[in-house]
């Protein structure tokens, strides 16, 4: 597009916008992971920290592959989440976890059936977001050459 002066105008390319949007989200929710657990404990620290995994999940997966629609980000990062807490049925993650926290942090170490939920509902809440984000943004058209 070119505008009255003659300067080149060039949209704003969708996928590398989707990507920014997503790392923040990243930053964001590793901040909101940090701050509940400063503010609470208990039950609402362990289990919105479930739901923040997903959330987090979600925006990563969305940083990977940005042009998946909102429900296919929200089912990979269920399927994960749910995936990891499966695994946890093994020794696996124990057995990583006492080695290192990374490993405690990404993997945990006990299963807990409600865990699910939580992760579930980590899910949709970031699909939920995902989608108000992508309705709110204007659809462009692909730059023509």
């Amino acid at each position: 597009m070119t505008l009255g002066s003659g300067t080149r105008y060039r949209a704003a390319d969708p996928v590398r916008t989707t990507r920014l949007v997503a790392a923040a989200a990243a930053v964001l929710t590793v901040g909101a992971g940090l701050a509940l657990r400063a503010v609470a404990d208990g039950d609402v620290a362990k289990y919105g920290g479930d739901a923040l995994y997903t959330v987090l999940l979600l925006a990563l997966v969305v940083l990977a592959a940005p042009r998946l629609t909102p429900l296919t980000a929200a089912a990979t990062a269920l399927a994960a989440s749910w995936a990891i807490e499966f695994l946890q049925l093994t020794d696996i993650p124990a057995e990583l976890s006492e080695r290192s926290v990374v490993a405690r942090l990404v993997l945990g170490s006990t299963f807990n059936a409600p865990d699910l939920f939580w992760y579930a509902t980590g899910a949709a809440a970031g699909w939920l977001v995902h989608t108000a984000v992508n309705s709110s943004r204007p659809h462009q058209e692909p730059a023509r050459r």
